[in-house]
């Protein structure tokens, strides 16, 4: 059981934890620009193993409207193909048998709606995840104070230094929700 300094701590990381992997799944979202976080996650069969695209092959853009993927073994383009039709991205590939190109077309703006929305249902699952550790972390500085480990002042200024860091993770992620839907919603 940890001691009820490190209960703000270890729930801190947790958030912070809970933004990062926020941050990674806005980075998979097309916004019009070429972005190899947008398929670097995909997962490819290869070889009867899931693998994901970033640890078989490179992916670059030496355009802003093109991303160009190397397997580093040209047998799995066939497959990377595959995987890339089947993904949601929306993107066809075109390949010459040894590197693989996704040109980025512009979106339309019913997909730039539907991106937003997917973009805000994440984000309140992010916030979700975010107040649940305020929770467990609420629960554990009670279960000390019923101990009496914890004076009645400590657990009150305990909970309000975990409610001020859970306000200020749940408003980097209104930040970063607002921030892609306007990246979304240029033109």
């Amino acid at each position: 059981m940890s001691s009820a300094e490190t209960i703000v701590d270890d729930t801190e990381e947790a958030m912070l934890s809970a933004i990062d992997a926020y941050e990674r799944e806005l980075g998979a979202y097309r916004t019009g620009k070429a972005s190899p976080a947008l398929v670097e996650g995909i997962m490819i069969d290869y070889y009867g193993t899931q693998t994901r695209l970033k640890d078989i092959a490179g992916i670059n853009t030496p355009e802003p409207r093109l991303l160009v993927i190397q397997p580093w073994d040209q047998t799995a383009v066939p497959a990377i193909e595959k995987a890339l039709i089947a993904s949601d991205i929306g993107i066809s590939p075109v390949s010459d048998g040894k590197i693989i190109r996704l040109p980025i077309p512009d979106l339309s703006e019913e997909r730039r709606k539907d991106l937003c929305k997917q973009c805000h249902k994440r984000a309140e699952e992010a916030k979700v995840n975010i107040r649940n550790h305020r929770r467990h972390a609420n629960e554990e500085v009670k279960k000390f104070e019923k101990d009496s480990s914890l004076n009645e002042d400590l657990m009150h200024d305990l909970l309000k230094n975990i409610q001020d860091k859970t306000d200020d993770y749940i408003k980097q992620v209104d930040d970063l929700a607002a921030k892609k839907e306007k990246e979304i919603m240029a033109i």
